[in-house]
């Protein structure tokens, strides 16, 4: 019977699933994908590339949030977990004690878009002050309104919307923005799910929110980037600015986590992940930019298809 890449797609997927590719249950993959939902267009394009040329592999992609995709891969469930920020102390310790060796790769760069509706036309940049404002743990409840973190901003409501708490995205934002990881004000509408979230943005006059640059890539056209000001000017998110470290401090790498044991050893036939995992770091570098991310150096991707071969 031919065989198939079979893709676990989101409801609202990131990337909707091509007709050729089927859904069905993780049971039946060879290969499980989890994790942040900022880098499951990569390796949906991954799976999806991969099948060209391997169609009796079968790999199943989903997003369930850094956080979750941790939680999945430190009890065993997956061999790839896909991670916006890196392994915390908490999930090294949980993967220690289920006996869960890994190794991690480093897999490209990314930046934090902060976006509004795009009638806002007032708001062109703010300070990473006047972002603290917005998200501070204090703010619940009481900076309910634009004019009161500027009083040159409209006398409107301020909406806001972003990431929920089992992604990583959450996690750097609040890291770099609040001061605390995964502290911040929870009076806000939160979802894993970032096409949810540039839905309801483009459908709010009042709203302001963050997710990763590709989300805002793929709705350019119905959402309005806002520039950031951390001391040194405005300064939009974009490869460029990633690329060269002036869209500060909302820049982060992006990572994949595999299980040791789904790499197999030295001297054994090559593992469904190894091979799939090869593919990837030999071709990424050619595509990735597509996606709304940035690609590594060229030496890093060989690096890491030379420690698969070990």
């Amino acid at each position: 019977m031919k065989s198939r890449l079979l893709l676990i797609c989101a409801t609202s997927a990131v990337m909707a699933c091509s007709p050729e590719f089927e859904s069905v249950d993780e049971s039946r993959a060879d290969i499980i994908v989890d994790g942040s939902s900022t880098v499951y267009p990569i390796m949906v394009q991954a799976a999806r590339l991969y099948a060209t040329a391997n169609p009796e592999t079968q790999v199943a992609v989903n997003f369930s949030g850094t956080t979750g995709g941790f939680r999945r891969f430190c009890d065993g469930e997956i061999q790839i977990s896909a991670a916006s920020r890196e392994i915390n102390a908490e999930e090294v310790a949980i993967c220690v004690g289920n006996n869960v060796p890994y190794q991690r790769f480093d897999l490209g760069t990314d930046a934090i878009a902060l976006v509004t509706h795009p009638r806002n036309e007032w708001l062109s940049s703010l300070t990473l002050d006047e972002l603290e404002q917005m998200w501070a743990v204090a703010s619940e409840g009481q900076v309910n309104n634009w004019q009161s973190v500027n009083a040159s901003w409209p006398d409107a409501p301020l909406n806001l919307y972003g990431r929920g708490q089992d992604s990583g995205t959450y996690d750097y934002f609040t890291t770099q923005v609040t001061g605390e990881v995964r502290r911040s004000r929870m009076d806000y509408v939160a979802s894993e799910d970032e096409e949810f979230l540039a839905a309801e943005i483009a459908a709010d006059p009042n709203a302001f929110g963050f997710f990763g640059l590709g989300a805002y890539h793929r709705h350019w056209d119905t959402l309005r980037l806002v520039a950031l000001d951390a001391g040194n000017g405005p300064a939009y998110p974009s490869l460029q600015s990633a690329l060269d470290g002036s869209y500060q401090p909302l820049t982060r790498p992006l990572f994949l986590y595999v299980r040791s044991d789904a790499l197999g050893v030295e001297g054994t036939e090559p593992t469904p992940a190894t091979q799939f995992l090869g593919h990837l770091f030999s071709n990424i570098g050619s595509w990735m930019h597509f996606t709304g991310y940035l690609p590594l150096p060229e030496q890093t991707y060989q690096a890491n298809v030379q420690r698969l071969s070990e």
